[in-house]
């Protein structure tokens, strides 16, 4: 599929997302699939709101860009911060970089600097507009263009999943979209400065990020690993079907639990 066309796709669904689940919006984090998408929305939907994170440990080269979009597009893109008080009481009790420790220490300073603001940003919105792409992480290969985000409440749409890195970069190039610094040095995913580094060749595109966790748990909240909550759902379906010795309430109850836990793994489990 050439270019032209995908393009063609991507404006036809955002089309379809300002018509029918206004008010939707955009959360820009200045990566490099978030820039295509931005260049779209700026230009072609002001029924489109557009919104980032700003997560307090962000590098200077996304605070420049942020610059160079206000220049190039006229717009005023929001900023959602974390609560002061939440973000002190993390510091006082594990120190400023307490998410080199642990998986869950980390997760917890993800859920406070960028899901919470998430959810503040997201209030009143019928759909939120993201740039996630299928081969960016194995987390991210089961999802869907248009989904529930039961974590949210709220329509979730991914219009470049099915995008290349190829196909971001000769949008970028061939339109002159603005873009951060950082992926002339590497970054090919940015997030906060000190989870972030740059990746050598033959790495995944988001092996940058987290780089010293498990690459099957690298996420940071605000997507659901889609693998976890559907491997819930068989397990609980497949118990009900063999009845495991026990009676057919106590199947139904347990399933009716492990979906409700999947559910809530859309809150709390990992882009």
């Amino acid at each position: 599929m050439s270019l032209d066309h995908k393009i063609a796709e991507v404006r036809a669904l955002l089309d379809s997302v300002q018509r029918d689940y206004a008010p939707a919006t955009f959360a820009c984090s200045f990566g490099a699939e978030d820039m295509v998408l931005m260049d779209l929305i700026a230009q072609h939907y002001p029924g489109i709101t557009v919104f980032t994170l700003d997560t307090g440990r962000l590098p200077e080269e996304t605070y420049s860009l942020m610059r160079d979009v206000a220049d190039r597009y006229g717009i005023h893109v929001p900023v959602y911060f974390p609560e002061p008080a939440a973000v002190e009481a993390y510091v006082a009790q594990n120190g400023p970089n307490g998410f080199y420790d642990s998986v869950d220490l980390r997760k917890k300073c993800c859920h406070i600097r960028k899901v919470e603001p998430l959810k503040r940003a997201l209030r009143g919105k019928r759909a939120w507009i993201t740039g996630l792409r299928r081969d960016q992480a194995p987390t991210r290969k089961e999802l869907a263009v248009s989904e529930f985000d039961a974590g949210n409440g709220l329509q979730k749409i991914s219009p470049l999943l099915d995008w290349s890195l190829s196909d971001v970069w000769a949008y970028i190039k061939q339109f002159n979209v603005p873009y951060s610094a950082l992926h002339d040095r590497g970054y090919t995913s940015i997030g906060c400065a000190p989870c972030t580094r740059a990746i050598t060749p033959g790495e995944e595109v988001r092996a940058g990020r987290w780089w010293w966790e498990d690459p099957e748990i690298r996420e940071c909240g605000l997507q659901p690993d889609k693998r976890r909550v559907t491997s819930t759902v068989l397990a609980a379906g497949a118990d009900r079907a063999s009845g495991q010795g026990k009676g057919s309430k106590g199947v139904e109850e347990e399933e009716h639990g492990a979906l409700a836990g999947a559910a809530r793994e859309t809150i709390r489990i990992d882009q």
